[in-house]
Order: C-alpha cells, then structure tokens, then sequence
C-alpha cells in the first residue's frame, strides 16, 4: 500500500494526531515519577482517543531518556493492534547522512514499524534519501518550525537566488519539486504558531503533506491553521493539551477523550 493512500485513508474524517510525549513527572496520581507507567500511559491515551484521530506521533526522545525503548515498542505494537488504519508518525529529527542515515531509516521502519519519521533538512537532499528509498513510507521534514527560534535560520533570505526566497521557502519549493519522489511521501513540518507562512508553503508546495504541530499548548489556532492550509493533505497535532488533561488517576483517559473532541470539533467546524 502507497504511502499516500495511508494518508489518505487516516485523514478522510479528521486530521487530528495526538503526540505521545509521555513526562513521568507530569503522570497523574499515583504514577507521576515512575518511568515504568510509560507504556501504560500511552495506551490509555491511545485506547481513549484512537477513534477520534488520524495519527498518532510519539517522540522518541521521551522513551530514550528513560531507557524506554521497549516501552515505545509495545505502545507502537499497541497501537496496530486496537488502531490498525491510523498513522505512527515517529518524531525523530533526525539528519544524518551515509550509512548512519540508513541506520536511522531502519530504526523508524524496521525496529519501530513507523509509517512516517520527522527529519532535519540541514544536511541536505543526503539526508533523506535514505529514508525515501522505503517507497512505502514518509518522511516530514522540518521547514518553518513553531519554536520562536525557528526564525534564526528558517526566515533568513538566500540571497544568492533570483526572488530572494527565504530558506522556509525554498525548503517548501524543492519538496515540491525537485526533492520529491513518490507521491505524498516527501511531507513538511509547518508550526500552528505560524499561519501566515504556512498559507505561503501551500502556495509553493499546494501537494505536499504537512505535519502541523502547536495546537493547544503552543497557542497555535485551529481555524487559522485549517483556513491556512487550504484543503491540502495534512496532520494537525496536539500532545500536551490532550495528554495532561487532567492530573487524576481516575480520569486522565478520559479528560484526554474530552481533549482530543474538543480540539477535533474545532478543527472540523472550520
């Protein structure tokens, strides 16, 4: 199955994605600080919520962190099993190039069976080639980022082209174009905070997927973003809003159900 038509068939009735960032610190009741809880937490998110959303993208650095590899290994194997036509988005950032980047495409795809992996663009076309080589998989690559210091890099112009694009620009430009390979696999990373300039990455790139993340938390607007976006293919994600829903043991699933409806209806009443 084309990694497009994946997309596509998550994304037919919502594009909501719930980012699995589990913080033992922030865990509710009884198991706030207690790594172990991380598998059991994120399927609870995943069990209260999979029949409300598109994808689900967990963070790899929240597992690593805590030596909790295993624990994202039986929440991704959790999710095929109660969930199998959603999207595991692995949000890796990654950017390596050569045989390292290989070794990176065979952790997103092979150890962790994700459908689609975050990378860092930095380093070049090098840097992804090795993940768009699995034809049945994304990559979404970091281009106007929803960090106030995304603009360091990511608004400079690069003067020595013709138009004076700004890098976002260009990054948009050659997903579009000349980076692209098969259809849909090639998708950007546009931040909810930004929507002036994610209305320009669509014009450049009116295709191309998007991964949009700063709902919620991060103050990014749903109805600018939907508006924004203007009908392309796209994943809006939302983690610490739906996740942290509610400090209770007793309630967090279902504070984070309420969440993720929430934040759904806003995103479909555009």
């Amino acid at each position: 199955m084309r990694y497009l038509d994946k997309l596509l068939s998550a994304t037919r009735d919502t594009s909501l994605c719930v980012g699995l960032d589990p913080d033992p610190a922030r865990f509710p009741g009884d198991w706030r600080g207690d790594a172990r809880r991380i598998a059991d937490f994120c399927c609870a998110i995943v069990d209260a919520t999979h029949d409300l959303v598109a994808a689900f993208k967990p963070q790899i650095a929240y597992f690593a962190a805590e030596a909790a590899e295993d624990q994202l290994q039986r929440v991704i194997a959790h999710i095929r099993r109660v969930a199998p036509g959603k999207l595991i988005v692995l949000d890796a950032k990654r950017g390596d190039i050569g045989d390292t980047a290989k070794l990176y495409a065979r952790e997103a795809f092979e150890r962790y069976g994700a459908d689609a992996v975050t990378l860092s663009p930095f380093m070049g076309l090098d840097t992804l080639e090795p993940f768009l080589a699995h034809a049945d998989r994304g990559v979404f690559v970091l281009c106007r980022t929803s960090n106030p210091g995304g603009s360091d890099w990511q608004m400079q112009r690069l003067a020595d082209l013709p138009e004076q694009p700004r890098l976002f620009e260009e990054l948009a430009r050659r997903a579009g174009s000349e980076w692209r390979r098969q259809p849909g696999q090639l998708g950007l990373v546009v931040g909810a905070t930004y929507p002036g300039e994610l209305a320009r990455v669509r014009q450049l790139a009116p295709d191309v997927p998007l991964l949009v993340p700063g709902i919620g938390a991060q103050g990014g607007d749903a109805a600018a973003t939907v508006k924004a976006n203007a009908g392309g293919p796209m994943l809006v994600s939302s983690s610490r809003a739906i996740l942290y829903a509610s400090a209770q043991l007793q309630d967090f699933a279902a504070a984070a159900r309420a969440a993720a409806e929430a934040t759904r209806a806003q995103l479909q009443a555009v």
